[in-house]
């Protein structure tokens, strides 16, 4: 395996993880200027070189902060389980915003209200990931640095992770 010098950073194709959120619930108009959402992990799944498995129902969500710019703040915090049954806990915190005005309202009416589809290329969607795991086979999970390029779907996120390695 290639490694990250200080010239050359490297990344590694981890997983790809699938998750559908299709319960919501917003706490609007925040004495900061912004709003919180709350959205559940309903189910999920996850493939790799290394690890494939499934996302644990209703562990966990992602409790986005939007800041008064229409930024999501995403604080998400769920269970993965293995298909050899080990449980990884997973914290996942990034943005989600769009590249031009308005690209968040179509995002939320696609997401919430069956709106049409907001091509990927027009909003950004980056999340930095870590995780929990006992000793064992997966735990090199717990000794690295990632980062996930996510694509919203209507029901949720498709996001591919990267061991910087």
């Amino acid at each position: 395996m290639d490694f990250s010098t200080l010239d050359n950073p490297r990344l590694e194709f981890t997983f790809a993880c699938r998750l559908r959120f299709t319960r919501v619930q917003m706490v609007p108009d925040l004495p900061s200027g912004g709003m919180r959402s709350a959205v559940y992990v309903d189910e999920g799944e996850f493939e790799g070189p290394l690890l494939k498995g499934r996302a644990v129902p209703n562990s966990g969500g992602d409790y986005a902060f939007f800041r008064p710019d229409d930024t999501a703040v995403f604080d998400a915090r769920y269970v993965l389980e293995v298909d050899d049954g080990t449980l990884i806990y997973m914290q996942n915190k990034g943005f989600l915003w769009g590249r031009e005005p308005g690209t968040m309202d179509r995002l939320r009416a696609w997401a919430f209200a069956g709106g049409e589809p907001v091509p990927h290329a027009e909003y950004y969607l980056r999340a930095q990931p870590t995780f929990e795991t006992s000793k064992g086979k997966h735990d090199w999970l717990t000794r690295h640095v990632f980062i996930g390029v996510g694509e919203r779907k209507p029901d949720g996120n498709y996001v591919k992770y990267y061991a910087l390695t």
